[in-house]
C-alpha cells in the first residue's frame, strides 16, 4: 500500500467513526450543546462538510458539490458551521457530508500527493501547499472531531466508540477505581 492509499484509508475510517457516533441519536440529542462551548453532534458533522469542501476540493480548483450558505454569507467565521439552525435538517447535513466526502475522494483519487494547491483563506505566505499536506491536515481534523463526537455521544446516552463497545469492561468498577485515585489528591 502506498502512502496516499494509507492516508486515504485512514480518512475513510475516521469519517466512519464520526458517522457511527451520530447514528441512531434523536434529533434533539444531535443538536443540543453538551460542552460549555456548545459542542454538539450535528455541528461536528456540519463543520467537517466545510473542511472537506475547502481543503480537498476548492484548494485544487475542483468544485465542491454544494454551496454552503454559512460560507456564502460569511457566518462560518462566527461559528455558524458548528451547529444546526432549527430550519436545517440533520438529514440534509449528513447528506452534505456524504457528498463532500465523495467529492474529496474524487480529488484524492485523481491527483498525486505532490500536486500544488492553494487554501483560499490562509495567509499568503502559507496558502500554497500540496494535496499530501492537506490530506494529512483533513485526516487530523476529522480524527479530532470524530473523537469529540464519540465523547459527546457518550454524554448523550452512554454509547461508547468502537474501541470500548466490546471490551467487556465493568465500567462502574473501572470508573470507581479512577475516581478513588483522583480523590486521594483532593
Amino acid at each position: 500500500m502506498d502512502v496516499k492509499d494509507a492516508l486515504h484509508g485512514k480518512l475513510v475510517e475516521v469519517r466512519g467513526a464520526l458517522l457511527a457516533a451520530v447514528e441512531g441519536a434523536g434529533e434533539h440529542d444531535l443538536r443540543r450543546p453538551l460542552t460549555p462551548t456548545g459542542t454538539n453532534l450535528i455541528g461536528l458533522v456540519k463543520h467537517l462538510v466545510g473542511v472537506e469542501h475547502v481543503y480537498l476540493c476548492e484548494s485544487f480548483g475542483r468544485p465542491a458539490p454544494d454551496v454552503l450558505p454559512w460560507n456564502e454569507d460569511g457566518s462560518v467565521w462566527e461559528g455558524a458551521d458548528m451547529w444546526a439552525t432549527a430550519e436545517e435538517s440533520s438529514e440534509e447535513i449528513l447528506a452534505l457530508y456524504r457528498r463532500a466526502c465523495a467529492a474529496s475522494d474524487a480529488t484524492i483519487g485523481a491527483l498525486d500527493l505532490d500536486i500544488p494547491g492553494t487554501v483560499p483563506h490562509w495567509p499568503a505566505e502559507k496558502a500554497d501547499t500540496t494535496l499530501g499536506h492537506l490530506l494529512v491536515w483533513v485526516l487530523a481534523e476529522t480524527a479530532q472531531h470524530a473523537g469529540h463526537a464519540e465523547i459527546v455521544r457518550e454524554l448523550v446516552d452512554g454509547r461508547t466508540g468502537s474501541d470500548t463497545a466490546t471490551s467487556g469492561t465493568d465500567w462502574t468498577t473501572y470508573l470507581a477505581r479512577i475516581q478513588a485515585a483522583a480523590d486521594r489528591h483532593r
